[in-house]
Parts: C-alpha cells; sequence; structure tokens
C-alpha cells in the first residue's frame, strides 16, 4: 500500500517572516530542535533556511546575525510537494533535485505549509534499521 506524505512528514513546520533575523531563525532552531525553518512572505511559503544556510551564507561571509534578514540567505528555488502525494513521489524529486528537505503544501492553498518532509523523516518510517532510520531518531547531541 502506497504511503502518503502526511504519514512521514513533519506537521506544522517553524515558519517565520522573510523580514526575521537570521538570530530568530537559529534561536527557533535550537529551541524547536530542528534543523531548519520555512520563509514566509505575504503569509505566502517564500523560501527554507537551514542551520548549514546559517553558517554558510551567514557567518562564513561574517554578516550580522541580529541584523540580516532571512531573505537574504534563504534557499527560495523550493520544488513543494502536497501532503497527498505518495512517499515514492518525494523520494524521486528528492534523488532528481539533490534535496533533503521539501515543504509540504495544502492541496486547496499550495501557498501554505502544512509540514515538511526530509530524507530522515521517510528514514524513519521506511528504513528505520538504516544508518540514517537509526540517526534521524536518535536524540540530538547536546
Amino acid at each position: 500500500m502506497a504511503q502518503s506524505i502526511r504519514e512521514v512528514m513533519t506537521a506544522d513546520p517553524v515558519c517565520l517572516p522573510a523580514n526575521a533575523s537570521i538570530q530568530d531563525a537559529a534561536r527557533a532552531m535550537r529551541d524547536n530542535d530542528i534543523g531548519d525553518v520555512v520563509v514566509e512572505k505575504d503569509g505566502r511559503l517564500y523560501g527554507i533556511v537551514t542551520d548549514r544556510d546559517i553558517v554558510v551564507r551567514a557567518i562564513a561571509e561574517a554578516k550580522d546575525v541580529a541584523s540580516t534578514d532571512l531573505e537574504s540567505i534563504c534557499s527560495q528555488d523550493l520544488v513543494p510537494i502536497r501532503a497527498d502525494e505518495d512517499v515514492k513521489d518525494a523520494t524521486q524529486l528528492m534523488k532528481d533535485k539533490a534535496l533533503r528537505r521539501i515543504p509540504v503544501v495544502d492541496q486547496a492553498d499550495e501557498s501554505k505549509v502544512v509540514g515538511v518532509v526530509s530524507l530522515g523523516d521517510i528514514a524513519i518510517k521506511k528504513r528505520p534499521k538504516s544508518a540514517l532510520g537509526k540517526i534521524s531518531k536518535a536524540a540530538a547531541n547536546t
């Protein structure tokens, strides 16, 4: 039986406005034990920023994390997927586009983010005994 994205995704992702600071995103990641934040502009999906984006696009470039906004560092070339689509579709999309995370959008309003599906989410559900499944399920290092 096919498994839908809804069954494996992380629902209710943390979303911040495009004008929020990089520091706001870093704190949200720390406080929620996550590695990405969805970026919205005018209430619509605009981008996604990851912990790696913060390191590579902000810290390594000596940007002021308190005053630089997320719009300037987030990935905007997104390929969202609907929650009712099959996990196999997400896996193929990740392979084809070299993606680690995909925003999941509402069926009725594709500008509204309802979740994020990651390689780790899929591994936990589909291959829990794999190295990635075990790592993704493990508690975060402190």
